[in-house]
């Protein structure tokens, strides 16, 4: 069973994740100083729960995660290869715009947010295409 799992940054710059509410019939979350560490204590906690749930009789599915970032957090996490410079130039949003994405002072609307994504995945595509001779 896939289920999405919401991971998002902080004010404080720390990471949290939770689920979508379609699939389970109980909440997991997990927090940690970096999206590691939030992972690990999210999975660690799925996998406390599941294994109680099953000792106790009741058969509880195991999952495939799908992680899916805010804007702040997927910035945070690759801004080892990207800068935000070069994001602006994948995406079309402009540098400062992204900057106050990457730190939480803002968010974006649904259309940024979009065309983020977009331009993020077209430029993946184009990497997945790339031969060396």
């Amino acid at each position: 069973m896939k289920i999405k799992a919401i991971i998002e940054m902080a004010s404080d710059g720390s990471f949290s994740i939770y689920h979508d509410s379609e699939g389970l019939d109980f909440l997991v979350t997990g927090t940690g100083k970096t999206l590691d560490e939030a992972k690990n204590d999210f999975l660690t906690g799925f996998s406390e729960i599941r294994a109680y749930r099953m000792s106790q009789g009741i058969n509880t599915e195991d999952v495939e995660w799908v992680w899916c970032y805010d804007t702040a957090s997927f910035i945070r996490e690759y801004a080892y290869a990207f800068t935000l410079a070069g994001l602006s130039r994948i995406t079309g949003v402009n540098q400062g715009i992204l900057s106050h994405y990457a730190n939480g002072t803002s968010r974006p609307s649904d259309k940024t947010r979009q065309k983020i994504q977009d331009g993020i995945r077209k430029f993946a595509d184009t990497l997945s295409k790339v031969d060396f001779c």
